[in-house]
């Protein structure tokens, strides 16, 4: 079909035709809020490099996750950062942790929240790795039994899914094995599958204060180059037991989500990362970008590409937006 018998603009000359053809449709229900939490009490700390973010700890988090729950986002994400680090990350599994605090103190004041665990060893590990240490490299295997004692202590103070991030081969099933041995077999996992060693983590590293003290991730995050080797890592967690795959970062990923998407019939999650927040709110705030327009482009365009669920740092901003959409759209 040819101009001018086809005449593409006759569907875009108002807001309510453009509506009704949309087809890609951002959803609150779409949007996961990542949350730090922090040791202490009456502890609400601005992150400089995240603007609009902050630290807190268990007490005040109950308090922003009123506002999470009014906003109709569903889920929350949480990163632990404990006042005491050691080798083996002990803090991450400890009952009475700073992570298993939040997670009761979340499920008691809002059990219908989904609340959801970051499984890592790199906020609790004086070495800022995201495994045990041996002859100075992270050793896979003996890693795999501390994750799964991690992902056991979160559910039993009440977490709803474990979201193992640190990239050790055969973790998704040795987490599955610890839960399932435990009666917690219902529990899903949401696995950080395509996980790529990426410079857009700066800003959660001074969050989650988990910048490695020597060395780098390259040994067991992804390379950044490498596509099908994204399709390999998602076989084998979806072999292992994953519920939902995820890719990280998402914006210098959207290929990767698209092909995670065509090529596996699984839930697919992204992680609108850090740096992506970071980016848009210094523009923003230097008058170089409209801030908001931006923001719900990128977010819109991870949904397209092939994401089911989104986490993000503008999640609470976003399900503003979208319940009070602007005119100057």
């Amino acid at each position: 079909m040819r101009f001018p018998e086809y005449r593409p603009r006759r569907l875009r000359k108002n807001d309510t035709l453009r509506k009704m053809v949309r087809e890609t449709q951002l959803e609150i229900s779409d949007f996961i809020l990542p949350l730090f939490v922090v040791e202490g009490k009456g502890i609400k700390n601005p992150l400089r490099s995240l603007p609009g973010q902050f630290q807190y700890s268990p007490d005040m988090l109950v308090k922003e996750a009123h506002e999470v729950v009014r906003s109709g986002v569903p889920a929350v994400i949480l990163f632990g950062v404990p006042l005491e680090k050691d080798a083996v990350g002990s803090q991450a599994y400890a009952k009475e942790g700073v992570t298993q605090q939040a997670i009761r103190g979340l499920k008691d004041a809002y059990p219908e929240l989904i609340v959801i665990t970051d499984v890592c060893l790199c906020e609790y590990t004086d070495h800022g790795h995201c495994g045990i240490i041996s002859h100075g490299d992270v050793d896979n295997d003996s890693t795999l039994d501390i994750l799964g004692k991690v992902s056991l202590s979160h559910v039993q103070a009440g977490a709803d899914m474990v979201a193992p991030s640190d990239m050790m081969d055969g973790r998704v099933g040795a987490i599955r094995e610890a839960l399932d041995e435990s009666g917690y077999e219902s529990i899903p996992i949401m696995a950080y599958s395509a996980k790529y060693c990426s410079a857009f983590y700066g800003p959660f590293r001074d969050a989650a204060q988990s910048a490695p003290q020597f060395g780098d991730r390259k040994s067991y995050q992804m390379d950044p180059a490498n596509s099908d080797e994204a399709i390999r890592e998602v076989e084998l967690d979806i072999d292992e037991g994953a519920d939902i795959v995820m890719v990280k970062p998402a914006l210098s990923y959207l290929d990767i989500i698209w092909r995670v998407r065509t090529s596996f019939n699984r839930p697919v999650a992204a992680y609108n990362v850090s740096g992506e927040y970071a980016m848009v709110k210094a523009a923003a705030q230097n008058n170089w970008i409209d801030g908001e327009r931006c923001m719900l482009e990128i977010l819109t365009s991870i949904k397209r590409a092939g994401a089911d669920l989104i986490i993000t740092y503008h999640a609470l901003e976003a399900a503003r937006a979208i319940l009070q959409p602007s005119r100057k759209r």
